[in-house]
Formats: structure tokens, sequence, C-alpha cells
């Protein structure tokens, strides 16, 4: 699936992954490949992100890795919305 995440000052990070585990309002959830539309807000806690990845190094600060194909990005909120193997992360 693809994934972008964006924050109001750039586009922080968009290509393929594997999975993604968000932390919804009333409780984490993860998305796969195939996964049915959603659209959720979010709250403040740790994105994970679970595939082979490159991030730029303009904001690789921003990640830590938790393994060799796994990236953790922090929010404070956001909005998630997936559809059509596209899943779009504003986060704040």
């Amino acid at each position: 699936m693809y994934l972008e995440i964006v924050s109001p000052e750039a586009t922080l990070f968009s290509g393929e992954v594997d999975s993604v585990i968000v932390p919804g309002t009333s409780g984490d959830f993860q998305m796969l490949n195939n996964h049915a539309p959603v659209v959720s807000t979010l709250k403040g806690g740790t994105v994970r992100i679970t595939g082979a990845i490159t991030i730029e190094d303009t904001v690789k600060d921003m990640f830590t890795q938790d393994g060799a194909n796994v990236n953790l990005f922090t929010i404070s909120s956001g909005t998630v919305e997936m559809r059509n193997n596209k899943l779009i992360l504003l986060a704040d």
C-alpha cells in the first residue's frame, strides 16, 4: 500500500509500505494492503510503519527505527484516510 505522511510544513514521507499502525481516538488500529476504506481522527502517540522504506535525510530525525523494517513516527494529533490502497496521514 502507498503511504503519504503530511505535516503543516511539508510532506514527510511518501512510498510503499507493508503496514501502518496508528493511534486512533478509540484505540490503535492497523491498516494493511486492501484494507476497507476508513477515515479517522488520531490522538497523540506513535505511528508504526512496517516495510523496507527510505526516509529522506531532511526529515530522518523525526523518525526512529525499531528493528530492521520498522520505523516509528510520533504525532500529537492528526487524521488518517485509507482508500484504494493509499493511506494519507495528516499529522500535527
